[in-house]
């Protein structure tokens, strides 16, 4: 998908509307130590009780048969610098393509 370089947007800090520069967010990867993590707050004693209490706890298993393939594209975080006075705001999960292109 193609996108151009620069819009016109509103910027909410400038509170008028402005050049904006685009460019892609990057993306973070998630903790490696999610599991460990989980079992150091059992310790501690949170999320015991009855029931999941929303984060804590065992994750289900995934069998193969339930398991759906990933889409092809992904979500795309877009940033948006102002040209005036530089702050910047990211819309989260904007666009779903392949590829971004900025021409």
């Amino acid at each position: 998908m193609k996108i151009p370089k620069t819009t016109n947007r509103f910027c909410k800090y400038c509170n008028k509307k402005t050049q904006h520069i685009i460019s892609l967010a990057k993306k973070k990867d998630r903790s490696t130590l999610k599991h460990g993590s989980i079992k150091r707050a059992k310790k501690r004693g949170r999320g015991t009780g009855t029931g999941n209490l929303g984060k804590w706890g065992s994750k289900p298993a995934i069998s193969k048969w339930k398991r759906a393939g990933a889409k092809i594209s992904k979500h795309q975080d877009i940033r948006y610098k102002c040209k005036e006075c530089n702050k910047i705001t990211t819309i989260k999960k904007s666009k779903r393509a392949k590829k971004l292109e900025f021409k």
